[in-house]
């Protein structure tokens, strides 16, 4: 489409071209619509990841201590809440929480939903093709010698910037695939490190994220014993994450925090490719129904999923085609294509989305820490830039009935070098406020 008309039909691409921090109101949100995907496929992988419980705690000894299960606290940000008060020179009425996706086991990120589920249910097929396991077995017994020995004869291929590699390199070097991993340049250099030392082989490419996925997904296509984990558009990866939804309903219980018509509640996604926020909002959507609003998080630099979602092109338009560099220092957002389920599956789910610039992502990851003793690598804080600019969009969500929810992505892995780094250069931006 040409860009003047695509203006002219949406007058907002004009302030994303200019790299303005917008939001971006679903006009389709709350529609009634045909979902390729169900309650009960939610359900079906939630007893997947049961079924492999006794695996992982084998596997992976810190997830013991929750017999196995792979999930993150839901933490009350009493400090925080005041500091987000004085940088935004505005009161917070609501209650602030932070679903701490951050610290969750193995590759400490949101992607140990989505990416370690695929891996797990290849997994599953191939030892039950090629051996007696049934769906009431102890699966701890795929740790044992004789499946790790059928698994490398198997191999598992994904592009990723960064934390879906880590989850799938690091499951499937688990099981014993044999592992490759293709990287774009913006992939940080410590998460090639920790994959190379788990055994991943690690194939490095001089672009962006979706000029990679078609070289991943080509090398995989040469091997039919090989599985290509298709961050794009992978229905596994997506119904990975949607287990998020039934997880944290029963955090809302246990926390006694309500949510009704009268207690709503707003859960702010940090957006890449799309797949993994795309996922928790449909968990959240069927599981927990009208009163729960996800909200989309995204660079100035890289929208590609507002892009695809307010001109309807989804997966088949790229920021590029407005102009935009597609570069952003949040490394698991910079993906210029959005994916083929997140406009489709999001259309009548997601409230909208909200862009930010860059520097905001350090200052609230450094009050994040002064406060709360809690980091999160630069992504992860995208939730909290997008608390204001929703509040006055909607002011239906701007009540001290109602809790918002920013969802921290990743960061726990990240090396002391590292967070100090961006610690650092958060204090120093947050003098300039």
């Amino acid at each position: 489409m040409d860009t003047t008309v695509m203006i002219e039909k949406h007058p907002q691409i004009r302030a994303l071209m200019a790299k303005r921090p917008i939001v971006w109101q679903n006009p389709d949100y709350g529609q009634q619509t045909d979902l390729p995907l169900t309650r009960a496929d939610i359900f079906d992988a939630v007893a997947r990841w049961e079924r492999f419980a006794p695996f992982l705690a084998i596997a992976f000894p810190e997830t013991a201590a929750m017999n196995g299960i792979i999930e993150s606290p839901l933490l009350p940000l009493k400090q925080m809440k005041p500091a987000w008060e004085m940088i935004n020179h505005q009161s917070l009425a609501g209650q602030l929480y932070l679903k701490a996706d951050s610290q969750l086991p193995i590759s400490g990120s949101i992607k140990s939903r989505g990416g370690i589920y695929e891996v797990l249910k290849f997994a599953e097929q191939v030892a039950m093709a090629h051996t007696d396991l049934t769906y009431m077995d102890d699966y701890s017994v795929l740790a044992t010698t004789e499946y790790h020995e059928l698994f490398a004869q198997y191999g598992v291929i994904v592009a990723s910037t960064g934390n879906l590699a880590l989850s799938v390199g690091m499951m499937a070097a688990k099981f014993g695939f044999k592992t490759t991993v293709y990287m774009s340049h913006d992939a940080r250099q410590w998460k090639k490190d920790k994959l190379r030392a788990n055994g991943v082989i690690v194939e490095e490419l001089n672009t962006d994220f979706s000029s990679v996925i078609p070289v991943a997904r080509a090398a995989a296509a040469k091997d039919d014993h090989t599985h290509f984990v298709d961050d794009e558009g992978s229905r596994d990866l997506f119904l990975g994450y949607a287990v998020a939804g039934v997880r944290l309903q029963h955090q809302l219980k246990v926390q006694g925090i309500k949510m009704d018509a009268q207690h709503l509640v707003v859960v702010y996604l940090p957006a890449g490719v799309g797949g993994s926020p795309s996922g928790v909002a449909f968990g959240l959507k069927m599981i927990m129904g009208a009163n729960i609003y996800p909200v989309f998080c995204e660079p100035t630099h890289v929208p590609s999923v507002t892009l695809g979602m307010m001109t309807k092109l989804n997966e088949k338009i790229a920021v590029q085609d407005i102009g935009l560099d597609g570069l952003t220092a949040a490394d698991g957002l910079a993906v210029s294509r959005p994916s083929r389920l997140a406009g489709k599956v999001m259309r009548t789910l997601l409230l909208g989305t909200a862009t930010f610039e860059d520097d905001d992502l350090y200052r609230y990851l450094t009050k994040l820490v002064d406060t709360e003793d809690v980091m999160v690598e630069p992504s992860a804080a995208a939730g909290f830039t997008a608390l204001a600019p929703i509040m006055a969009q909607f002011p239906a969500l701007a009540g001290k009935d109602v809790t918002h929810i920013v969802w921290a992505t990743g960061g726990n892995m990240m090396p002391a070098s590292e967070r100090q780094l961006d610690y650092d250069l958060g204090r120093k931006l947050l003098t300039m406020v």
